[in-house]
């Protein structure tokens, strides 16, 4: 479990991002002629404000959140956008490729299976020349002497960030078997359990449902914090709500009142 510091250094993260979102909106506001013809004051303001707060709330929110977490649950270090040097052969590289270009070719018989995919490329090891290449890594932590990698993505990720997470965490994986490695995605559009989740682009990369490097939700926050991490989250965020909603209640309220006045005046 993550600590009372920790989780309160969370808190201000979330009660920040809220803050980003209203002070973007202020200096962003525009001139939406057909959504005010066709819709209502209150529709326009709230579908503004729920995009932009997706923006704040965006990929760096939850790397630092995320960090925060491993390193309220005990972890030595904790880094985002960690830089590692992986030396490989030449081979290994070309054939984590290769895997991933199966996976994209519809009719290729590619069927993700990520112990399959990794014996490949540990086997590709026995061919070609040494070649030391960068890769970033979204999060990395460092517990009980072991290194965690995390690629973390967009609920939702298209099929170029899939394959990318992919390629990562492959070459990772395949120069230190004792490294964990995990593909990220920090909350469930489709359920609260793993199995629920379905979107095709990742699909197609990853056995969702039986790959040991893929998180989902609830498995995601609880692997970097331990068991209730995601719950503790979740009551965490519904703190900074107490703080927050008066906020993004006022704002609501001024822009739809505005809103009707130009309506009314046209």
């Amino acid at each position: 479990m993550i600590d009372i510091q920790v989780q309160d250094q969370i808190r201000v993260e979330f009660e920040g991002c809220i803050t980003r979102t209203l002070e973007r909106l202020e200096q962003e506001d525009t001139l939406r002629p057909f959504h005010a013809a066709l819709l209502t004051p209150e529709a326009v303001a709230w579908s503004r404000l729920e995009r932009s707060f997706s923006t704040s709330f965006g990929q760096s929110v939850v790397e630092k959140i995320s960090r925060l977490v491993c390193l309220g649950a005990g972890a030595d270090d904790a880094r985002n956008q960690h830089e590692t040097q992986v030396t490989l052969t030449t081979t290994q590289w070309d054939e984590a490729t290769r895997i991933v270009r199966e996976a994209r070719t519809a009719g290729s018989g590619y069927v993700p299976r990520w112990d399959r995919d990794l014996d490949r490329m540990v086997s590709a090891g026995a061919f070609g020349v040494p070649d030391t290449r960068r890769v970033i890594s979204d999060l990395w932590w460092k517990r009980d002497g072991i290194e965690h990698f995390l690629s973390i993505k967009t609920v939702k990720p298209n099929i170029d960030q899939t394959a990318q997470a992919k390629l990562d965490l492959l070459h990772l994986a395949a120069e230190d078997s004792k490294r964990e490695v995990y593909f990220g995605l920090y909350y469930n559009p489709f359920g609260e359990e793993q199995s629920e989740y379905a979107w095709s682009p990742a699909a197609r990369l990853f056995d969702l449902a039986n790959d040991h490097p893929v998180l989902i939700g609830r498995e995601y926050w609880d692997v970097l914090g331990g068991p209730g991490t995601y719950i503790t989250l979740l009551e965490t965020a519904a703190e900074a709500g107490h703080t927050t909603r008066s906020r993004v209640l006022e704002y609501g309220a001024r822009v739809i009142a505005s809103n009707s006045q130009a309506i009314e005046g046209d």
